[in-house]
């Protein structure tokens, strides 16, 4: 793994500079093995990197989107990180409708919505059970309590390590998430986290040594690129 932190003057260089990194994993990707396979975040602060994505000329039949996470509820739900990625890019560009491997979230039982999302990404990556397929990018978010997708400290999903999907928990609300071994197993994860309120957790999944369910954050250790995009409100304590 080699780890890269850029810390970012404001919002507005950070997410330019999350679009230039994922346009050049993009080429390359598609130059290396003809497509490209994306995992998406939620949160407010890659809106207007969806945003900006869509405005480029790509390649849209060999782009492959997923998503790291996803609340339990419908797409049209005003929480859906799917919903929000279709507004602001997808729904945007001439993507393919089967290139949208979106998770299932109307089965009624978040545990059959992840074991079925894991048999489609299985059949996609033409993998079997307990093998870790890699993404060419895995986009992530941080909270101000270290969690990222929706593995949050001191929960279940932590301790997932021999499938893809699991459930996560959100104060009781369950999610849909990729375990962390599957995170680890991407060619390049890129972190975007911005604001101040983010300081002392990185501070914490920084540290040599720190608590991993503590902070989850610091689980994840791709086979790959790990890239840390922050802006300067989040980042300028950082030791570069």
């Amino acid at each position: 793994m080699t780890r890269k932190i850029e810390v970012l003057p404001d919002q507005k260089a950070l997410i330019a500079r999350a679009k230039e990194l994922i346009l050049s994993q993009i080429n390359a990707a598609i130059a290396q093995r003809g497509r490209f396979t994306i995992a998406l975040s939620g949160g407010s602060t890659p809106k207007p990197l969806y945003e900006a994505i869509a405005t480029q000329n790509l390649p849209w039949d060999k782009i492959h989107v997923f998503w790291g996470d996803e609340r339990y509820v419908p797409p049209d739900h005003p929480d859906s990180n799917e919903g929000m990625a279709r507004r602001a890019w997808l729904d945007r560009v001439d993507i393919p409708a089967a290139n949208i491997h979106a998770v299932p979230t109307t089965e009624g039982d978040p545990a059959v919505s992840a074991a079925k999302h894991e048999q489609e990404l299985q059949e996609f990556f033409h993998c079997q059970p307990g093998e870790f397929p890699a993404l060419d990018v895995i986009l992530l978010g941080m909270g101000d309590d270290a969690h990222t997708a929706s593995l949050f400290p001191h929960t279940e999903a932590l301790k997932v390590r021999d499938r893809l999907i699991t459930v996560g928990n959100k104060d009781g609300n369950p999610r849909i998430t990729f375990t962390y071994p599957f995170i680890n197993a991407a060619r390049c994860v890129i972190f975007v986290v911005a604001g101040a309120n983010k300081k002392p957790a990185l501070a914490q999944v920084f540290a040599p040594q720190a608590d991993n369910f503590t902070y989850p954050s610091r689980l994840i250790q791709p086979q790959g690129e790990l890239w840390w995009l922050l802006d300067a409100a989040a980042g300028d304590e950082i030791k570069l």
